[in-house]
């Protein structure tokens, strides 16, 4: 029997004793949703099926008996609080009565007052249990989803939601197992994007962000399910293909790929294209273990990005060797600064009329103690691949002022020393401060530095660049351009861009005597220098005629084989006690 609203608090009355159940039922049912049973059995049928914050329960019962009831109403309905009823004074049997999961004890005859007291305590116990359990619950809801956060971003990419290295080489292992198994190939792709970097430079990292998630989207149409494709971070994604019978098979899906990035990609207002080069290698023939199956691959993809991109190559035996020369490299790059191998040889800069010197170019040269010295394109580019181009250039900086500084002190000329700007470098947040604190470290006048950066480093975000090197130009630092003429200026910008001079790509002035194009390009960029009031300097002369050509196009200074190779320390010195050598050598090529 119920009696009452539902929102009232529930309660199962249980007595064998019709009376006593009357009059439970009358004293409650106006403040309670009161339900009734004639025994232990009977109330287990009725929580079978409903649930009750309270259950208040006779002790002595025909049948199973109210000890015997409890641990049976609390498993059913673990929220429940049992309050029980006995004409038994006793204190043993209230004891029992908790022993078994009581929470109170009510004795007959019933005092009205106890009875509303004790079913009072009782439900605030079941609010207090209820609130505790929530918690609880809660509680490990958190906890399950934070495992689930852990464990995802342990094994998956957070910018793409695709697998990482992790996850991957975890499921290429399997695919392997069972691919020995049956016999059969498991083909990886090693896949990079041929422009993140230039995206990044140009546009922010925020839209290369946006790249890698639209072209980690149009990877995994490429594939099935059974297939995986993984994100191993930067520009670098890796494909498995587990169970494929034939080498087309994996060509195929490259073609796929390459026609499905080919359409153009919308970043916000931005429109691009890009291209992805992609290196391949197969299990059995080029690995039997994750490990050389993923490294022979990436070996592929540098042969790939080294075509030109947008390619792909198969691994090759030749590609380990260079692969472990190169990681060979990279290691002792590493090691380079500690074991100070690094030096820096000078190239004289002189002005055109007079063959005088008017500044020096640092070039940083590696004494590597087993290879003699590296060229620098066989070391910088790696250097710039790997980051290591940062601590590189701070200590190429500070040794080219401190030289500078320490010439002065000899009683040498005083002029400027120019140091080259890695784009890495210069997207450092505190570059200017940077150089003013080596400046400072070393006691080098800032005009006595030029600091030389290329046109794509410049305009890759021209609106900072004009704000770090107008403070740069402000302390007094001299900036020149590097290779003008091989990037892409913006000539409005370059009217704003606080420089001091332009230096002329030796590729232009390599055939001025001859091509006529590159005499008329390089006029033209006399020309516009002149107009930015800039001074304006030729690389790469080597000949009298190349010499006499810019003297005539009224060029300012020079640098090149004509008036000298990069010098050590010893022969620039020699060179900057007898100056006048220059021009008598310059004379006689």
């Amino acid at each position: 029997m119920k009696t009452g609203a539902t929102d009232k608090p529930r309660i199962l009355v249980i007595d064998d004793d019709k009376q006593v159940r009357r009059v439970l039922l009358d004293i409650f049912c106006d403040v309670y949703n009161c339900c009734e049973a004639s025994s232990g059995e009977e109330a287990l049928t009725v929580l079978a099926q409903e649930s009750f914050d309270l259950v208040l329960s006779d002790i002595n019962m025909g049948g199973m008996s109210g000890l015997e009831l409890v641990p049976h109403v609390l498993s059913l309905s673990p929220d429940s609080v049992v309050v029980m009823i006995s004409g038994q004074s006793n204190i043993e049997t209230a004891i029992e009565a908790m022993h078994a999961g009581a929470f109170d004890y009510i004795m007959k005859p019933f005092d009205i007052r106890h009875v509303e007291a004790a079913l009072d305590r009782a439900l605030k116990q079941r609010q207090l249990l209820t609130e505790k359990r929530r918690y609880k619950d809660d509680l490990e809801k958190l906890l399950l989803e934070r495992t689930a956060e852990v464990d995802r971003l342990a094994y998956y990419d957070t910018l793409t939601s695709l697998p990482n290295r992790t996850l991957f080489e975890d499921r290429l292992t399997q695919a392997v197992s069972l691919a020995q198994r049956e016999d059969k190939k498991v083909a990886v792709l090693f896949v990079a994007l041929d422009q993140l970097k230039k995206v990044n430079d140009t546009l922010g990292h925020l839209a290369g962000d946006q790249l890698m998630q639209q072209i980690a989207l149009r990877l995994k149409g490429c594939v099935t399910e059974s297939d995986t494709v993984a994100r191993f971070g930067g520009d670098q994604f890796v494909v498995m293909l587990p169970e494929i019978e034939r080498t087309k098979d994996a060509v195929d899906i490259v073609a796929l790929i390459q026609e499905t990035l080919s359409s153009s990609f919308n970043l916000g207002r931005q429109e691009l294209f890009a291209t992805a080069s992609v290196g391949i290698s197969f299990f059995p023939e080029d690995g039997k273990e994750t490990s050389s199956l993923v490294k022979n691959a990436g070996a592929a993809l540098y042969r790939a990005k080294k075509s030109g991109g947008n390619e792909y190559r198969f691994y090759t035996a030749d590609m380990h060797v260079k692969a472990s020369k190169r990681f060979e490299l990279e290691t002792s790059l590493r090691h380079a600064i500690d074991n100070q191998e690094f030096l820096l040889h000078y190239q004289p800069r002189v002005a055109i009329d007079s063959l005088k010197i008017v500044g020096v170019e640092a070039l940083v040269r590696w004494q590597h103690p087993h290879l003699g010295l590296v060229p620098p394109l066989d070391f910088i580019p790696l250097a710039e691949e790997t980051g290591l181009i940062l601590p590189i250039g701070e200590w190429v900086l500070r040794e080219a002022c401190r030289q500078n500084r320490e010439w002065q002190n000899k009683g040498f000329l005083h002029m400027r020393v120019g140091v080259n700007i890695s784009a890495r470098q210069f997207q450092q947040q505190h570059l200017a401060e940077t150089v003013m604190r080596i400046l400072e470290e070393v006691e080098l006048g800032p005009e006595f530095l030029e600091l030389e950066l290329t046109e794509s480093s410049i305009m890759s975000n021209a609106e900072a660049t004009i704000i770090v090197l107008t403070k740069l130009q402000t302390k007094g630092v001299a900036i020149s351009v590097d290779d003008f003429g091989t990037g892409f200026s913006s000539l409005s910008y370059l009217k704003r861009l606080p420089i001091d001079s332009l230096k002329v790509d030796q590729s232009f002035v390599r055939e001025l005597a001859t091509d006529p194009d590159d005499a008329a390009l390089v006029m033209a960029i006399v020309s516009l220098a002149h107009t930015l009031r800039l001074r304006v300097v030729a690389e790469g002369v080597e000949t009298q005629e190349q010499l006499r050509f810019l003297r005539l196009l009224r060029c300012d200074e020079i640098q090149g084989y004509l008036i000298s190779r990069p010098l050590p320390v010893e022969g620039m010195e020699q060179l900057l006690a007898v100056p006048s050598r220059l021009s008598q050598d310059a004379v006689r090529v």
